[in-house]
């Protein structure tokens, strides 16, 4: 039974899962500061009939100040109630409360024993990232399905660790689950040392994404663009010779009658533009032929510009959908679980529907796999391709993302959103993370974002984000046993990414005479080569 030297003082108010506690007053010559080390985020027990409550503190006041003396204070605490444990050798720790406290029930300090038990190792697969804040000789674990059946996110401002976390917990699940499939959005070229030969890196520039892998609306916006003033002739053209085209690859096939325009079916760049000029020639009046010169004006434009070989490139078209799926998710794995798509080298005009292709191909592959194969998609600077104001574009890459956070856990699809702007990401998608790793956060419209997609035992914790420091995270979900702050345990410089601040002060200590700097600048600055 606990003993009054751990007692800090008793419940005055119960409301659901709120308690207010009042802190008796030191006992004579008790000089410790027990009751006065109270901490926003801290965890007190209360000793029911069977059952240890534990909650964690979400606020402290003191309702009427005393200039004279502050030990006789009357000194309030907030508590919200997370889990209890019974009373019994081994007890596991639960979520949720059978038994509320009642007024006057005794609220006592923890000790390590007790911290053991709410934060052990969960009893399914679980890994370790880091410490706890709370007791740094404590790990941190995170439970591997829940974290990952449910979809997570990790935000935080820009130098926070954002980049080292999202390596860590990578490298933690992968290096016990080495038969993983992980598809990661890498838009400045980050990643690639941070996984070096375990991970398959893919790029423009050995990259084959075939622009009859497109679906209508993705392929549109790469011929025609969005929001030109003749798009919706130049679409109606598209819409028409498109299955033409995929149906005469096919031949007398069969499986031709079930083609449509969004099926993934090959189909020669030729025949479209022999289909368009068949069209042309059909015309009534030669005056309705700006539609028809324009595309192909524009399909000879984007089939000679280097840009974009990687998607009209070669000069035979065929079927390669399996190949390319089995190089980009991974299987087999043969030793290289994480594909790392480098997008820096993309062209800017349509990096939006090259991520939108990618995206909605995971979701397709899951659905039509049945959920035989498992993909977790990380998407790093989540707030460019899923941005809250219409007018930056993305819409296919919302769609396809938003359809992956509303029903891809059914279909074995996990997803990571990252991103350094939360405020900025579209409604609705970071709703959908059930974990979710909150770093140091400054910005007072991306804190409350946070905080109104969390439950309210986890708002107490947020307000340390300001000043969290570095590879410190706020942890609340599926993927943890309770919300905490916990630190990262640091990675090898092997194992991190290059999102490092560039050294402006040894940089800077003396001139540079490499001649050939500039050359090689101006050179991959034309050719598009990093």
């Amino acid at each position: 039974m606990e003993t009054i030297e751990n007692k800090l003082g008793r419940v005055v108010n119960v409301s659901g899962a709120q308690v207010i506690v009042l802190l008796e007053p030191p006992a004579e010559g008790d000089t410790s500061g027990r009751m006065q080390s109270l901490q926003i985020g801290e965890l007190v027990k209360m000793i029911m009939s069977g059952h240890t409550v534990f909650g964690t503190v979400t606020g402290l006041s003191v309702p009427i100040p005393s200039p004279d003396d502050a030990a006789r204070e009357m000194k309030i605490v907030e508590l919200e109630l997370l889990g209890e444990t019974e009373n019994t050798p081994g007890g596991a720790f639960q979520r949720g409360v059978s038994i509320l406290p009642a007024l006057g029930d005794g609220i006592y300090s923890t000790n390590q024993e007790d911290l053991l038990k709410v934060y052990a190792m969960p009893t399914l697969s679980s890994v370790r990232i880091g410490t706890i804040h709370q007791d740094r000789a404590l790990p941190a674990y995170i439970a591997t399905d829940g974290l990952l059946g449910k979809h997570f996110a990790i935000l935080g401002t820009t130098g926070s660790g954002k980049s080292c976390a999202v390596a860590l917990i990578l490298h933690a699940i992968l290096d016990q689950h080495p038969g993983g499939h992980v598809v990661l959005l890498d838009p400045h070229n980050e990643y690639a040392q941070a996984f070096g030969e375990t991970a398959e890196v893919l790029s423009p520039g050995n990259l084959r994404l075939p622009y009859w892998l497109f679906n209508f609306e993705e392929i549109v916006e790469v011929i025609v663009g969005a929001g030109t003033q003749m798009q919706s002739a130049e679409t109606a053209v598209l819409n028409e010779v498109i299955p033409i085209a995929k149906r005469q690859y096919l031949g007398k096939s069969e499986d031709s009658k079930f083609v449509t325009v969004d099926t993934p079916i090959p189909y020669q760049m030729t025949d479209l533009i022999q289909l368009i000029d068949e069209a042309m020639g059909k015309l009534d009046n030669p005056e309705n032929s700006a539609p028809y010169m324009r595309l192909k004006a524009r399909l000879n434009a984007l089939r000679m510009d280097a840009r974009f070989a990687f998607m009209f490139g070669g000069l035979a078209v065929r079927d390669n959908m399996t190949e390319l799926l089995s190089r980009i998710f991974r299987i087999p794995v043969a030793g290289k679980p994480i594909t790392i798509m480098d997008l820096s080298g993309v062209p800017s005009e349509i990096l939006n529907v090259v991520v939108s292709v990618l995206c909605r191909m995971t979701f397709d592959f899951a659905l039509w796999s049945e959920r035989a194969v498992p993909i977790m998609l990380v998407c790093e600077e989540a707030h460019r391709y899923a941005p809250q104001d219409p007018r930056l574009g993305f819409e296919p890459t919302k769609k396809a993302l938003s359809r992956i956070a509303k029903e891809g856990r059914k279909y074995g699809v996990s997803l990571c959103m990252v991103s350094q702007r939360p405020s900025e990401l579209a409604a609705g998608i970071l709703s959908q993370c059930n974990t979710i790793f909150a770093l140091r956060m400054s910005n007072q419209k991306d804190q409350d974002y946070v905080r109104g997609a969390l439950s309210e035992s986890a708002a107490g914790l947020l307000d340390f984000l300001p000043s969290l420091r570095n590879a410190e995270a706020i942890a609340m979900g599926e993927g943890v046993s309770i919300p905490v702050r916990l630190c990262f345990d640091d990675l090898p410089e092997t194992r991190r990414p290059l999102s490092g601040t560039a050294p402006f002060s040894t940089a800077w200590q003396a001139d540079r005479e490499d001649d050939d700097l500039l050359e090689q600048v101006v050179r991959r600055w034309r050719y598009q080569r990093r």
